[in-house]
């Protein structure tokens, strides 16, 4: 079993940054492989980004590839979403997720945080 709770949202203009970070619970975070997805109102859930196991691998949207960044510290069981040039398109709630593989999709991840928002203004 895994708890993930996310922190770091908030209100930013276009162009600014955010680090958004999931801190999990237990001693077997760095057998996870672990995303990002976000949903904006109305929206279905979309991938952002993941990243391995060891962190040597990631995978991105193409909407986000070159602005934002994943990684993790397996020694304090947090992974981070690094954002910058950020666009008015990016609000949404934004949620973290643990699972076996390192997927774009969201049926291969078992544990959820309950999400924070990010809102980016024009």
């Amino acid at each position: 079993q895994v708890q993930l709770v996310e922190s770091g949202g908030g209100l930013v203009q276009a162009g600014g940054s955010l680090r958004l970070s999931c801190a999990a619970s237990g001693r077997t975070f760095s057998s996870y492989a672990m995303g990002w997805f976000r949903q904006a109102p109305g929206k279905e859930r979309e991938f952002v980004a993941a990243v391995s196991r060891s962190g040597g691998l990631t995978k991105y949207v193409d909407s986000v590839q070159g602005r934002f960044t994943i990684s993790r510290d397996n020694a304090k069981n947090t992974v981070y979403l690094q954002m910058n040039s950020l666009k008015p398109d990016d609000t949404a709630n934004y949620y973290c997720a643990a699972g076996s593989v390192t997927s774009r999709s969201q049926y291969d991840y078992d544990y959820w945080g309950q999400g924070t928002q990010v809102t980016v203004s024009s």
